[in-house]
C-alpha cells in the first residue's frame, strides 16, 4: 500500500511547479484590479469564487490574493513601491510560509486520501471540511486576517458543500474563502450567490508561452500548441509531457485519407494509444479526438481556421466541414462518441477496440457526408 504522503496532489499539474510557488500572475489582469480595488476600498467579500477552464491560473490567482489578504498590505499602494498588483516578493515571511505550505492562517480544502490511505478519495468530503473548525479556533490567537482555498469547488460532494455553505453564511470574523470552480453550474446556487464571481479567461497566446517558459518547458510548435490548449497552461503541460502534439499530428494524417483511410494504420493508432499501461496515453486520445470533432464542426460555422493544431489540418477541417449542416453533423458525432467513451470506461472495454470503433464511426461520419 502506498504511503499517504506519496500520493499526488490533486491540484498540481504533473510536470509543473505548485501554484504556490508561481513568482508571477499572467493574464487576468481585469480580475486582479477588481480584487486590488475591494482589499483598497474595504469592501472585501468574505466569499470569492473565482471560476474558468482548468489550467489557466485560477489557483496561482488564489494563492497570490491569499498572500496579500495574510500580509495585511494594500495593494493599491504598491507593495514595496511596486504598481498595485496581488501577490508578495518571495522573501516576504509570509510568502514563504505559504510556499512551504505551513502558513497558519491559511487552509487548504481539496481531495484527501480515501479511508485505506492507497488513493485519493474522488470527491471533498465532509471531514475535509470540518477540519476548518480547528484551524479558524487556532489561527485565531494572533488576530490576523484569516484565508481558505478550496480547490476544486466542484469535487465537493453534498455534505461538504452544504458545510461550505453554512461557513460562508456565517463567516468567522476576518475570513475569506477562494473558491476555485471549473464548472460553477455544478456548485449549489446558495453557494454560489453567497460569494462574489471573478471569472478568469483562457491565456493568451503570448500569456501560455510566458508561463511554459517559466516551467522550463519550450516546443518548436508554439502555434499548434496554443491551439490544442485553448488557452490552458496546465493543458499544454500535459500535452507537452505526453506527446500530444505527436499525437494529434499522427491523428490528422489518419484523417487526411477521409472519407476512408489506411485500416492498416487506424489498427496500429489504436493498439499505440490503447497498450496496457498506457492510460496517459489512451485519456489523451479520447480528448483529442474529441477536440479534433470539435473545431470540425466549428470550421462548418466559421470556415477554414486561421490556427492550426497540426500541419495540414485547416485545409482538412474545410474539407470535411464545409458548411452548417456538416458542422451539426460532426457535432452531434462528437457528443455520441463522448458518452460511448465514458460507458465504455466504465465497464472497463479494451480500450484499443473503443478507439477503433471511434475511428470507424468518423470514417461513416465522412462518407455520409461525402
Amino acid at each position: 500500500m502506498p504511503d499517504p504522503s506519496e500520493l499526488p496532489d490533486p491540484t498540481q499539474v504533473e510536470g509543473a511547479a505548485h501554484p504556490r510557488m508561481a513568482e508571477t500572475l499572467h493574464g487576468h489582469a481585469a480580475a486582479e484590479a477588481a480584487v486590488v480595488e475591494a482589499i483598497s476600498s474595504g469592501r472585501l467579500h468574505s466569499g470569492w469564487l473565482i471560476t474558468g477552464p482548468a489550467g489557466i491560473g485560477k489557483a496561482t490567482f488564489a494563492y497570490r490574493m491569499a498572500a496579500t489578504l495574510l500580509s495585511g498590505e494594500d495593494p493599491a499602494g504598491g507593495l514595496f513601491g511596486e504598481a498595485p498588483a496581488l501577490g508578495l516578493p518571495v522573501s516576504h515571511p509570509d510568502a514563504r510560509l505559504i510556499r512551504s505550505s505551513a502558513h497558519p492562517r491559511l487552509a487548504l480544502v481539496q481531495r484527501r486520501p480515501n479511508d485505506k490511505g492507497d488513493r485519493l478519495s474522488a470527491e471533498i468530503r465532509a471531514a475535509d471540511v470540518r477540519r476548518l473548525k480547528d484551524f479558524f479556533h487556532l489561527s485565531a490567537t494572533d488576530g490576523g486576517r484569516r484565508v481558505v482555498i478550496v480547490d476544486a469547488a466542484d469535487e465537493m460532494n453534498v455534505t461538504a458543500a452544504n458545510a461550505v455553505l453554512k461557513e460562508l453564511e456565517e463567516p468567522p470574523a476576518r475570513t475569506t474563502l477562494l473558491l476555485i470552480s471549473h464548472q460553477p453550474a455544478r456548485l449549489l446556487p446558495t453557494i454560489r450567490s453567497r460569494c462574489r464571481l471573478l471569472r478568469l479567461e483562457p491565456l493568451g497566446a503570448e500569456d501560455l508561452s510566458a508561463v511554459l517558459a517559466e516551467q522550463g518547458i519550450q516546443t518548436d510548435a508554439p502555434e499548434a500548441l496554443a491551439v490544442l490548449a485553448g488557452g490552458s497552461a496546465g493543458r499544454a503541460i500535459r500535452l507537452t509531457s505526453d506527446g500530444g502534439l505527436q499525437l494529434y499530428a499522427e491523428i490528422v494524417r489518419l484523417f487526411e485519407g477521409l472519407p476512408g483511410f489506411d485500416r492498416a494504420a487506424a489498427i496500429a493508432f489504436a493498439e499505440k494509444v490503447g497498450a496496457r499501461g498506457a492510460e496517459g496515453r489512451f485519456d489523451l486520445a479520447l480528448g483529442l479526438l474529441d477536440l479534433f470533432l470539435s473545431r470540425a464542426a466549428r470550421a462548418g460555422l466559421v470556415g477554414e481556421p486561421d490556427s492550426q493544431g497540426a500541419p495540414g489540418e485547416a485545409r482538412l477541417l474545410a474539407r470535411l466541414s464545409p458548411h452548417d449542416r456538416a458542422a451539426r453533423s460532426w457535432a452531434e458525432l462528437g457528443q455520441h462518441l463522448s458518452a460511448r467513451a465514458r460507458a465504455a470506461k466504465a465497464v472497463n472495454l479494451d480500450p484499443p477496440s473503443l478507439i477503433l470503433d471511434m475511428l470507424f464511426r468518423i470514417e461513416e461520419a465522412a462518407r455520409r457526408a461525402a
